[in-house]
């Protein structure tokens, strides 16, 4: 398994065009849209995405921490 992490990491490190072919992508789809409505969509999506981790992550941590005070 740990062979398999490090081979996909230099294919990464090799190929980042693979790695960020996806964001052009969608940055192309949005700069040639007439309206901002799916611009807007979007960027709430990437928000969303970010936030969760944190919030789970906080969560975690404060039961953690309740747990270990008493």
């Amino acid at each position: 398994m740990k062979n398999k992490i490090i081979r996909l990491f230099f294919v990464f490190i090799c190929f980042p065009i693979i790695s960020f072919g996806q964001c052009a992508m969608c940055r192309a789809v949005l700069e040639s849209e007439e309206g901002k409505g799916t611009a807007e969509g979007i960027n709430n999506g990437i928000v969303y995405l970010m936030a969760i981790p944190y919030i789970l992550v906080g969560v975690l941590f404060y039961f953690v921490y309740k747990k270990m005070k008493n």
